[in-house]
């Protein structure tokens, strides 16, 4: 099993270029079922979620070759609609090519997901918008069944919560169901956008992207498409809290600085200087090695829906704010098991107290913050013990790596093109 050795303290400084959104990939790749062809998309990270959704779309039948960021996929011959435990197990959004095959072949049986242990994240919104458009839905043995008799009917879906993959799954499954879906509280992430794009692409006919509202009027026939997967806004945002933890001065390029609206606002009340352009971001922050400098001040943050601040970046937050001047409060509400990261920063030094959802951070001087063996939880939580090691002092340990290897391509090459000392080795 590989870990991470980090010897903190050290500024960053540099460039770096963000990979294309993991969470944009998978949606984009599931929904390549809905019609055969061969379809084309560009700037797919290689990842380990990745590599498991193009083992998923093989097991069903289809074929793929990659080309550097450039995957092919061939749809025309689909020999199953069967996601089995095995891959699934190892990754939520599996549950992706639920939509996609419904629609297409009128059966899917997909077993029910596992991925990040942050919380139960149920699927109850994806199988009910199902049977609002008609399909008939059974749970047999840790597996969902889905079946229709002919096509998907167009009907009012409504989610309590917004959910990301549970709107995307309704979309796929919408795009070929005879009438009109209207989709209300929809989640309203950049990677949806993304999936609407290609959608639409496809013949889709597809109205309200970027709102909270989508309505689909069904289409008959969908053709293959090509398509370009958005930059990763969550590796983007995680480049920023690094400079910002470890100071330096970085530009990150192949970024959209328009989805992260809550994390700038948020570093720069914090004391962080940010330069925006339309695919780049440019942060300084003094390191306290050059000299006398003041500390970041703590902030409070709340995750929320998008545009709100990212949940996905809650635990690298934290990893900033436990070296920040004064205390913070960090309010969960996406996921009830999102903290396991706080007992891994408490053995470096970190200050924090878990109340309910929330977290009370008292921030301490970086050098009173010290290396030590962590263990990453999952894979936001990995980036997070990263970032903290890279800002505290002494030698970090970080075992279980493969959670961040799910979701950030070369983090380890990239953070030391920056001048981190850092490395992987094999235990």
């Amino acid at each position: 099993m590989d870990k991470i050795i980090i010897q903190g303290g050290k500024p960053l400084y540099g460039t770096v270029s963000v990979s294309g959104a993991k969470n944009a990939s998978l949606p984009l790749l599931a929904a390549t079922l809905l019609v055969p062809g061969r379809h084309v998309l560009h700037n797919v990270p290689d990842l380990r979620d990745t590599r498991t959704m193009l083992k998923v779309l093989e097991t069903l039948g289809a074929r793929w070759e990659r080309d550097g960021g450039t995957v092919h996929i061939d749809t025309r011959y689909l020999s199953r609609a069967e996601a089995p435990y095995e891959l699934v197990k190892t990754m939520r959004a599996s549950v992706l090519v639920l939509g996609p095959l419904i629609s297409r072949t009128g059966y899917a049986r997909v077993s029910l997901p596992g991925g990040c242990a942050i919380g139960a994240r149920p699927i109850n919104f994806h199988l009910r918008g199902f049977e609002q458009l008609g399909a008939m839905i059974t749970l047999d043995q840790g597996y969902v069944e889905a079946a229709i008799k002919g096509r998907l009917q167009g009907n009012v879906v409504y989610f309590d919560t917004p959910s990301v993959t549970g709107t995307e799954n309704i979309l796929m499954a919408s795009v070929s169901a005879e009438g009109t879906t209207v989709i209300k509280n929809a989640a309203r992430e950049p990677e949806i956008g993304n999936l609407v794009d290609m959608l639409t692409s496809m013949g889709a006919r597809i109205e309200g992207r970027g709102s909270d509202h989508l309505t689909v009027h069904g289409v008959q026939e969908l053709r293959p498409a090509e398509a370009t997967i958005i930059p990763d806004r969550i590796e983007a945002g995680t480049y920023l809290l690094a400079v910002a933890a470890t100071g330096g001065e970085v530009t990150i390029t192949d970024c959209r600085p328009a989805h992260l609206p809550a994390l700038v606002e948020k570093l720069r009340s914090a004391g962080v200087h940010i330069e925006e352009q339309e695919t780049t971001l440019t942060i300084s922050c003094p390191a306290e090695s050059v000299g006398p400098v003041q500390r970041l001040r703590s902030v409070d943050i709340r995750t929320m829906p998008y545009p709100g601040f990212p949940t996905d970046l809650q635990a690298q937050f934290m990893a900033l704010m436990i070296q920040a001047d004064g205390s913070s409060i960090i309010h969960e509400t996406i996921f009830e098991n999102r903290f396991m990261h706080v007992a891994e920063l408490q053995r470096l030094g970190a200050d924090i107290k878990i109340d309910g959802s929330s977290a009370i951070v008292r921030g301490r001087p970086p050098h009173e913050l010290c290396g030590a063996q962590v263990m990453a939880t999952d894979l936001r939580a990995s980036a997070c013990l990263v970032i903290a090691g890279l800002a505290a002092s002494g030698t970090t340990e970080v075992s279980r790596i493969y959670h961040l290897e799910r979701g950030y391509e070369n983090m380890v090459a990239k953070m030391q093109a920056l001048g981190a000392d850092i490395r992987k080795i094999r235990e």
